[in-house]
């Protein structure tokens, strides 16, 4: 079988949904599959970046939820694919899709997760199935933490779950999961992140109050 992973995030370095694809590698890595990885950070593609998805049985895409919808670079590229595969009649692929957000809450992805659906039957492809990662910020914080342990003990139990439907090109209901650490507790810690951001760039606390 063969699988592209796709992650959507604009992030060079340190993304959560690189950590997350990383994660499920593990749960794919047979003789029988192989994995091509692809980084979407351009909202340009050329039909020589395209040309290679034709040929997979699955794709994965993982990327972050902004404005609680897609990435605008990836949204391009969403396009150009669907205009790309709709022009292709013989196609057997079938789409899982990842998305995280900083929100706790993981049901704030499911629009994003829809949008997807709706651009497999525009495209012509399968849908597959989502997951929606609440409290995704964490991730790239957890690489020393085994998955199935810890914050991680949802985030190993959805995986299984996808990895298993992604081996029988299945579909299923969406999952939703957050991280296994207080939602308080991680209020706090994004709060001090925020607070250590702002100080980086030459400003001060009282700055993220301000209103023009």
């Amino acid at each position: 079988m063969k699988i592209a992973f796709i992650n959507g995030s604009p992030k060079i370095k340190n993304s959560a949904s690189a950590c997350i694809l990383q994660e499920l590698k593990a749960f794919l890595n047979q003789d029988s599959n192989t994995i091509y990885e692809y980084s979407f950070k351009k909202p340009q593609l050329s039909i020589k970046e395209m040309q290679p998805l034709v040929e997979c049985d699955v794709l994965v895409f993982a990327f972050p939820l902004y404005v609680d919808a897609i990435p605008s670079h990836l949204l391009s590229c969403l396009i150009q694919l669907e205009m790309f595969f709709a022009s292709i009649r013989e196609k057997d692929i079938t789409v899982y899709s990842l998305v995280n957000c900083g929100f706790y809450e993981a049901n704030q992805n499911h629009l994003a997760i829809e949008i997807m659906k709706n651009w497999c039957i525009r495209s012509g492809l399968k849908w597959g199935q989502g997951v929606g990662i609440g409290a995704g910020g964490m991730l790239p914080g957890l690489n020393n933490v085994p998955i199935g342990h810890g914050p991680k003990k949802n985030l190993e139990k959805a995986l299984k779950w996808l990895s298993n439907n992604i081996l029988k090109c299945t579909s299923e209901e969406n999952i939703f999961i957050t991280a296994n650490f207080p939602r308080v507790l991680y209020k706090v810690a994004a709060e001090m992140g925020w607070r250590q951001a702002i100080k980086e760039n030459g400003l001060k606390r009282k700055d993220l109050f301000l209103r023009k």
